[in-house]
């Protein structure tokens, strides 16, 4: 509808360029079609003559009075009102709202789907845990995301690549190598030789019994055997990576998240990624020489100062090998690149950046997106929670979804804008109440297919294609509410895409079923009046369709009985 008003405006602009009101040569604004904030002030407002008064030398409301006069014919708008400084409010025809709903029962899944970044390839990748221990639930809300991001834009026509990108290299898998062997030798955490860096949770003692016993584990395809040599640390040290990855593959499982690329940061070592791109900085300049380490101009790209990318001892600090990580996401065609990182993680972004804009081959600036979320508080019995009885000292993913479920979690870890401190209350989540929003939305769904296996038991036919043809019969209050809110699923998938926050379709969601449910205690559906019971029924069939649209794109279950 924003489309189809934006469009009708564009073309009393045009009218107007006619009879000289606007001139020719006009750069047009921006102008923007909006939901009105109150329905007694119409379903769409629109800026265009305020934006537009002083190219006409003319006030804000006598323009938006000709620019309504010069609005071509259509069977959208019913009414047009002209309001404060010169705003144009559009209330819609009640036809346009039927339309609408002939639409989604004709699309069906397709539903709210656009094309917007057809043909363009984006690379998402989130998660990218440290393979030293068990998924906590910082990283659920990084996968948690991720996901729902992918989704989102897929559902908007991009060809999306999910990567996890997998830190095997550095002082934390050495410091796992190290616990591991310690664990393996009966070293505890209590004991005064263990080690000051070393991980002390229960899992790594899992790890050094399956490696004792010379079990095999599966990695991203690959099988390791325990060695079984306490002396062995390279051996511990592949065999913990890969426990440790497997155990974080089964928790994504769990999650419902998978991904097509798992990329080692290992691998641009020894594919010589890192040195080629030193070679490439010092190539175009940017890089100098200064207390025998090797500087990069980052103040050039806007850093607030320089930095060192090879220590005078010849190692690499670790923002190197991020920016040729970036860079082979270029190469590999991601002509977009979104990154989900905790806020910690704030300043390394601008480097990284400047690094990528210092190799001078195109790359666009500002690449990649970051999306930063703010960790999670977990709270239940009214106190916080801090420690696993597994991981010891945080929280972990599994433990959330053994407390209230995958789609409760999911739900939780997507419902607030991700740079917001989330906090999750794991009674809330496991209450079969209004309050829980996940149960109230999937509620909503379930209710629908209530009312559709109640009818042939009251002997009706359920005949929607007939409703569809007396929608007209549609014209109480909670009815046009309903058809409100199911007119406004493709914007909020577009504008959730476009904004990087899949939280929109998780808000909207709770106020689809609170429309729903409102709707469903005002009025009977199962009526003696076949036109108006099978109208209510289309409409009601069109919500379910919706519903189970937004919930697949949370990666949530549209169940049919609860």
């Amino acid at each position: 509808m924003k489309e189809q008003l934006r469009e009708l405006v564009l073309q009393a602009i045009t009218s107007l360029q006619a009879d000289a009101t606007l001139p020719t040569d006009l750069e047009l604004p921006g102008f923007v079609i909006e939901r009105a904030r109150s329905r007694e002030h119409g379903d769409f407002a629109c800026n265009a003559a305020m934006l537009l008064a002083r190219a006409a030398r003319a006030r804000p409301r006598e323009l938006a009075e000709k620019l309504v006069a010069a609005l071509p014919a259509n069977t959208l708008v019913a009414k047009v009102e002209i309001a404060g400084p010169g705003f144009i409010n559009f209330f819609v025809a009640a036809g346009a709202y039927h339309a609408e709903v002939r639409r989604i029962m004709a699309e069906g899944d397709a539903y709210g789907r656009n094309t917007s970044g057809a043909g363009r390839t984006v690379g998402v990748e989130f998660v990218s845990a440290n393979p030293t221990g068990p998924l906590h639930v910082g990283h659920g809300r990084n996968a948690a995301i991720g996901d729902c991001l992918s989704r989102l834009l897929d559902a908007s026509g991009w060809d999306v690549k999910r990567e996890f990108y997998y830190n095997d290299a550095g002082v934390q898998i050495a410091n796992l190598a190290i616990s591991v062997q310690a664990r393996a030798r009966g070293i505890t955490p209590e004991d005064s030789n263990w080690p000051e860096s070393g991980y002390r949770g229960d899992y790594i003692a899992e790890v050094a019994r399956a490696y004792l016993d010379r079990e095999s584990v599966v990695a991203d395809g690959e099988t390791v055997v325990g060695a079984g040599d306490v002396d062995d640390l390279d051996a511990i040290r592949r065999f913990a990576v890969a426990s440790l990855r497997h155990e974080q593959d089964l928790d994504l499982q769990a999650f419902a998240v998978s991904f097509d690329t798992y990329f080692l940061e290992s691998s641009l070592y020894s594919d010589g990624k890192v040195e080629e791109t030193v070679r490439e900085l010092v190539a175009h300049g940017h890089t100098y020489e200064e207390g025998g380490a090797l500087w990069l101009r980052t103040t050039e790209f806007g850093d607030d100062k320089d930095r060192v990318m090879r220590k005078s001892d010849g190692t690499y600090t670790y923002f190197l090998p991020d920016v040729a990580y970036h860079l082979s996401k270029w190469q590999r065609g991601y002509g977009k690149a979104i990154t989900v990182l905790g806020s910690d993680h704030h300043g390394s972004l601008a480097r990284v950046k400047a690094g990528l804009q210092a190799l001078d081959c195109g790359i666009p600036k500002g690449y990649p997106d970051y999306m930063l979320y703010q960790m999670v508080t977990v709270m239940k019995g009214g106190e916080e929670v801090k420690i696993s009885k597994r991981a010891g000292s945080y929280v972990t993913l599994r433990d959330l979804i053994d407390e209230v479920g995958r789609d409760a979690t999911r739900y939780f870890l997507i419902s607030r804008k991700s740079d917001s401190q989330l906090v999750f209350d794991i009674d809330l989540a496991r209450s079969q109440s209004n309050d829980n929003p996940v149960y109230y939305i999937q509620y909503a769904h379930a209710r629908v297919c209530s009312v559709l296996r109640q009818a042939p038991e009251k002997g009706f036919t359920v005949n929607v294609a007939d409703g569809l043809a007396h929608l007209d019969r549609l014209d109480n209050e909670h009815e046009q509410i309903l058809l409100t809110e199911l007119s406004k699923y493709p914007e909020v998938v577009e504008a959730a895409a476009a904004n990087l926050e899949p939280h929109l379709v998780a808000a909207w969601l709770r106020e689809l079923a609170n429309a729903f449910h409102t709707y469903y205690n005002s009025y009977q559906f199962l009526v003696e009046d076949a036109d108006l019971r099978n109208a209510r029924l289309a409409l009601v069939v069109a919500t379910r369709q919706v519903l189970k649209n937004g919930l697949d794109l949370l990666g949530l279950g549209a169940p049919e009985k609860m």
